[in-house]
Order: C-alpha cells, then sequence, then structure tokens
C-alpha cells in the first residue's frame, strides 16, 4: 500500500481538503496523511466546504511534519509553494510533486467572495486529487 503526505505551511485548509479527496479517489490503494510546516487548526470554512461535497473533515486534526518523520512515504505531495520552500528532506526515496493552490484564507472581501475562493481552490484540489491517484495509484 502507498503512503502519501500532503504538506501545506499550516495544515489547516489546502492541505486538509486534499488529503480528504485523496482518500475519497484512493479507497484502500494508499494511506493518507496531512501535515503542516506549522499547525494552525483546521479552518472552519474548509470543514464547511468540505461538508458542502460530502466529504466530513470535521474530526480532522492539525498536525505538525515533525509527527511523520519515521513513515517512509511514497509521494510528498506539497500544495502551496511556503511548504515546498520549506519542506524538510526526507530521507526515503519519496517522488516530490508540488501543485501549488491559491490559499482561501487569505482572500479578503465580502463573505460571498471569500465563499467563491474557498469553493474554486475546492474544486481545482479535487480536480488535482482525483487526477494523482489515477496517474500514481
Amino acid at each position: 500500500m502507498k503512503k502519501v503526505l500532503v504538506l501545506c505551511t499550516g495544515n489547516s485548509c489546502r492541505s486538509q481538503m486534499a488529503e480528504a479527496y485523496l482518500r475519497y479517489f484512493a479507497k484502500d490503494k494508499a494511506q493518507i496523511w496531512s501535515a503542516g510546516v506549522d499547525t494552525h487548526g483546521v479552518n472552519k470554512t474548509a470543514i464547511a466546504m468540505m461538508q458542502e461535497d460530502g466529504i466530513d473533515i470535521a474530526s480532522h486534526t492539525s498536525n505538525h511534519i515533525d509527527e511523520y518523520q519515521g513513515i517512509d512515504f511514497d509521494f510528498v505531495i506539497t500544495v502551496c509553494d511556503n511548504a515546498q520552500e520549506r519542506c524538510p528532506y526526507f530521507p526515503n526515496q519519496a517522488k516530490k510533486i508540488h501543485q501549488n493552490f491559491e490559499d482561501p484564507s487569505k482572500v479578503i472581501g465580502s463573505e460571498q467572495e471569500v465563499l467563491l475562493s474557498f469553493r474554486k481552490v475546492r474544486q481545482n484540489i479535487k480536480n488535482f486529487c482525483k487526477q494523482f491517484v489515477e496517474e500514481h495509484l
């Protein structure tokens, strides 16, 4: 079984959504985790947006990369440029894949504009995860 880590800055939004979609599409083909180079807690709007698409991440936790140093990952996916730059060295042969997604939690605007941004990013992450599973798992 493949082991996949999704890495982001704070493990609060993009990596949480990616973890959930990878689990959804991969089913029993892989073990999926997410982490951050920092931890910021799981974003409440991300929880709501995933629930809107039928996936519950309310029980997810925000985890730090150091918690996973002993796991021999097959893939490490960075979902933001900051995480890619700060990604620690993994002493195994993990294939590193980078796909930067806009951080919807940083959008400043009306509630409608923020939700629109979250939905757009959610769809981009969903598409990426589906393609990743099809190509790599």
